[in-house]
C-alpha cells in the first residue's frame, strides 16, 4: 500500500494550515538550498561551495 494523490493532498493541506500559505514557498526554497548543499558536500565540490557562499568577514 503506497501513497495516493489523496494522501499527498491531505499532507499539503496540513502543512498549509500549520505554516500558512506565505511561509510554504520560503520553506521549500530552504529545503532546495539544503539539498543542493548536501549534494555538493557529497560530491566534494569545495570550489563551487566557496564560490556560492563566500566566507563571512568577522570584525
Amino acid at each position: 500500500m503506497g501513497f495516493s494523490i489523496w494522501h499527498l493532498l491531505i499532507i499539503l493541506v496540513i502543512v498549509v494550515v500549520l505554516f500558512g500559505a506565505g511561509r510554504v514557498p520560503r520553506l521549500m526554497g530552504d529545503v532546495a538550498q539544503g539539498t543542493k548543499a548536501f549534494k555538493r558536500g557529497m560530491s566534494g565540490d569545495a570550489v563551487a561551495d566557496a564560490k556560492d557562499n563566500p566566507p563571512a568577514k568577522h570584525g
